[in-house]
């Protein structure tokens, strides 16, 4: 395996790659409201919980977001990166700098289906951290949806932290779950 820039001639081969996966396992979110027991009191306390949950049965996740953007971001000339295996690209991670708060955020990231739980996840993470720390960024942020378990597993292996959500974040209204990793 060879992780290396991704080139205008990868771009093709990013698009056709199975972006989506299946999960029989999702973060299901309980909202709590505790209101306060005064009318003029306005403080109210909100707790918010997240359970992994087993689904009766294996559900198809769809990647959330559209494609479109893989050439522009690529187009930026920042952490595109490509996982070749026999000459093919196989994997990709597309990271963008956000220098004002010193993190980099993975916009993108596929390994194909038949490829995948063979370390081409786990060598685009680590290139791509190495990219970040050459950037003098301290952070790398994703995220995904409570569908996506098998991403969660992932960036939790990698020791990515959760750090918070958005409960309307993608087009679909799927939650968003963000983790962060801190770079030594």
């Amino acid at each position: 395996m060879i992780v290396r820039p991704a080139t205008l001639a990868d771009l093709n081969a990013c698009l056709v790659l199975e972006h989506g996966t299946l999960t029989d396992h999702v973060w299901q979110m309980k909202v709590d409201h505790v209101w306060p027991m005064k009318v003029d009191e306005v403080e109210a306390q909100v707790t918010v919980a997240f359970q992994t949950v087993r689904l009766p049965r294996r559900m198809r996740v769809d990647y959330p977001r559209s494609l479109d953007q893989l050439t522009e971001n690529w187009q930026q000339g920042e952490g595109f990166l490509v996982a070749e295996v026999d000459n093919e690209v196989r994997g990709y991670v597309d990271v963008l700098a956000q220098p004002w708060h010193r993190t980099a955020w993975v916009a993108n990231m596929a390994v194909d289906r038949e490829h995948r739980r063979q370390g081409l996840g786990t060598a685009l993470m680590r290139h791509a951290r190495q990219w970040v720390q050459s950037q003098g960024l301290n952070a790398i942020l994703v995220e995904a949806t409570t569908k996506n378990y098998p991403a969660l597993c992932f960036y939790r292996k990698l020791g990515f932290e959760f750090c918070g959500f958005n409960d309307h974040y993608y087009a679909n209204q799927d939650i968003a779950l963000f983790f962060v990793h801190t770079l030594r």
